[in-house]
């Protein structure tokens, strides 16, 4: 799970024009929803992207779901 120490999400001007990655690597978040939105599974995703964890990919969801049903609390 990401930390104060650890982001699971960078973005930097440096990288991708800012656009939002996954933490040490150049893989946009963007790129995993859009796996997902199409059907593909994230064993998919992860083999097209190896140098993102599926930690990775589980904590953003978990954060992601976390946020949208504190929202709609």
């Amino acid at each position: 799970m990401a930390t104060a120490r650890t982001p699971l999400i960078t973005s930097s001007p440096e990288v991708l024009g800012g656009t939002p990655v996954f933490a040490g690597t150049r893989v946009p978040i963007q790129t995993l929803i859009e796996y997902l939105e199409g059907g593909e599974t994230i064993d998919d995703f992860l083999q097209g992207f190896p140098t993102v964890t599926r930690e990775q990919v589980i904590a953003f969801l978990e954060e992601a779901k976390t946020r949208m049903l504190a929202k709609a609390s």
